[in-house]
């Protein structure tokens, strides 16, 4: 049930209706940005756009960048680039006029290469608008457990030696756990604004929860 409400794939899924209230907020976010806005959106997909209905949208030229080239054609406004977000040394600073970043950073192993990747959003985009889940929000939202970040990490560890979680299948040995719980690791407010210093939040609120932030920065 829960990956069904929270399948990204899927356009009517909980997950993307709070995609789509999202996307209204970074229209509405960059609606002074002289068009064609051009975007890096690091970290991102063909979907996400097609979902969003900018495909072929002359307004808007988007530059996908994600570990390897996950293209899947050609399109009027959209191309994509292999690229690492921690290091985007191959574009200028201030080359884009908004950096944009759904769910990216708390997959980004390790609190350097966290600040890497935000530094170099920063240096090569006018604007940015960076969103991650709440640390905070009781279900976590990858392996689709309630309060399993605030678990003791052995406990984790069981999890994931033990059984399938959320989206991961059972691990097939610790390094492989080790390995996941680095690479799905949600991030505190506080976090987020250490990365992004000066930066605005948008809390976006489930009922009376915060379920994940946006930092931006005007």
């Amino acid at each position: 049930m829960f990956k069904k409400l929270l399948d990204n794939t899927d356009s009517d899924s909980l997950a993307n209706k709070f995609r789509r209230k999202r996307f209204r907020n970074f229209l509405e976010y960059t609606k002074d940005v002289p068009p064609p806005v051009t975007i890096l959106d690091v970290g991102g997909t063909f979907d996400f756009w097609k979902q969003m209905g900018i495909i072929d949208n002359s307004d808007y030229f988007i530059t996908i960048l994600n570990l390897t080239d996950l293209g899947p054609g050609s399109s009027k406004n959209l191309k994509f680039i292999a690229g690492n977000a921690a290091d985007l040394s191959q574009f200028k600073t201030a080359s884009f006029g908004v950096v944009f970043s759904n769910s990216v950073i708390e997959h980004i192993p390790l609190k350097e290469n966290r600040q890497k990747m935000a530094d170099e959003i920063k240096r090569v985009g006018k604007k940015y608008f960076v969103q991650t889940p709440s640390f905070y929000f009781p279900f976590e939202p990858h392996f689709l457990f309630p309060c399993f970040q605030f678990m003791p990490k052995s406990v984790k560890m069981f999890f994931l030696l033990n059984f399938d979680m959320g989206w991961f299948k059972k691990c097939q040995n610790s390094a492989e756990a080790q390995r996941l719980l680095q690479e799905n690791s949600l991030l505190k407010l506080k976090e987020l604004k250490n990365h992004f210093r000066g930066c605005r939040i948008i809390k976006e609120k489930y009922f009376f929860l915060t379920k994940s932030y946006i930092a931006v920065n005007s």
